[in-house]
């Protein structure tokens, strides 16, 4: 082994589980402007769409930056890209300008028919096609009759028993046992997870701030009392690290454009930094800036896995079960539906009730007629 002084100082462990964030990742993809973030897609070697987007360039430039002023999700952006994109190569790399209605229809048919794909995948491709045509186009479609619907699917969320989360949470260690706690303790989603910023804490109140969720919402969620203890030895941990990078003119977090603006000096203070910090420091392509990201999130999926398997559980565990069972342990402990909706973050009462279904199923308060039966049965 090589006698290094600083070798035992470094965190190989954490630097090993902490995989950069690709140019394409949801927290700095807006980074690229829109008509790189074609030029980009459109170098890509294995893909079948770079054909139309190198002879689309232009208009596809003008649905990013439609969607951009609208403050749409940067998954809402690439999702409506790659539609777009495809729905002009299924129609032979044509001007979409000469496709209409009829051809939506078309192309929608096809996903259901040919596809087989889901409720919510097509009527994604629609929402996008919709607004490709009406806000970039400028040619509504209009009203398009009647066509074949992909079947949605009645599938209820897994839930985990309380000795089940218990037991996963036991099979998990260090920074990746907090944040899968922090999933089950408040019923926070994985990307809200790993985008927590110190300000976002508040240990007075009890209170996490879920900033710019989804839906472009912020929230309140419990602080469990349990976890104080170990959430401030990681902001311990994740100072050190910031003061780390300071020392060496470093100590930046990326910022979204707005508030890079707003607060140009905002991006190296303490309460602006993640609180689960990447082990790796990141070098912008483009500008040549270099700072320290969040931990990537697939760490913490495989992690989530890997103790599921530990634990025995034979269920389809990962990241968003655990919000499953918050929110099914909080209506089983007689909170009102309305309280779980608020701290879930969802917009609408329907979206929550699905776990009303969960609680039913397997007709609980039923007795089995097997069970009636005599015992030398």
């Amino acid at each position: 082994m090589l006698n290094v002084a600083w070798l035992n100082e470094v965190d190989w462990q954490h630097w090993l589980t902490s995989a950069p964030l690709g140019d394409n990742h949801p927290t700095i993809a807006r980074e690229v402007p829109a008509e790189k973030t074609i030029d980009r897609l459109a170098e890509r070697s294995n893909s079948q769409l770079s054909e139309v987007r190198r002879r689309h360039r232009d208009t596809l430039k003008k649905l990013l930056i439609e969607i951009r002023q609208r403050g749409y999700s940067i998954r809402t952006e690439q999702a409506y890209e790659s539609w777009a994109a495809r729905f002009i190569r299924y129609n032979g790399n044509r001007d979409p300008r000469s496709l209409g209605g009829d051809e939506v229809v078309t192309f929608l048919q096809h996903l259901a028919v040919h596809r087989n794909v889901a409720a919510s995948t097509q009527n994604q491709a629609l929402n996008a096609l919709v607004f490709f045509y009406d806000q970039v186009l400028k040619q509504p479609l209009g009203d398009m009759g009647v066509f074949i619907r992909a079947k949605r699917p009645k599938r209820l969320p897994v839930v985990l028993s309380q000795g089940e989360v218990q037991r996963l949470l036991t099979a998990m260690t260090g920074r990746f046992h907090l944040m899968a706690s922090l999933l089950y303790g408040t019923g926070m989603r994985l990307m809200d997870c790993v985008r927590l910023r110190v300000q976002d804490i508040d240990f007075e109140y009890r209170q996490i701030t879920i900033r710019n969720g989804k839906g472009k919402k912020d929230r309140v969620v419990p602080l469990p009392e349990r976890l104080i203890a170990d959430i401030k030895a990681q902001l311990d941990e994740a100072r050190a690290i910031h003061q780390a990078d300071r020392a060496k003119g470093l100590g930046e977090v990326f910022l979204p454009e707005a508030l890079a603006r707003k607060y140009p000096h905002a991006a190296g203070e303490w309460r602006w930094q993640y609180v689960f910090p990447s082990g790796r420091l990141s070098v912008d392509p483009r500008s040549g800036a270099v700072r320290r990201h969040h931990i990537h999130e697939n760490g913490l999926q495989k992690a989530v896995k890997k103790a599921a398997d530990r634990a025995g559980i034979t269920k389809k565990v990962n990241c968003h079960a655990l919000r499953h069972s918050f929110a099914t342990h909080l209506l089983e402990n007689g909170y009102d539906i309305r309280t779980v909706q608020e701290l879930l973050g969802h917009a609408d009462l329907s979206t929550t009730m699905i776990y009303t279904h969960v609680l039913n199923r397997g007709g609980r308060g039923v007795k089995s007629p097997l069970d009636l039966m005599g015992r030398s049965t």
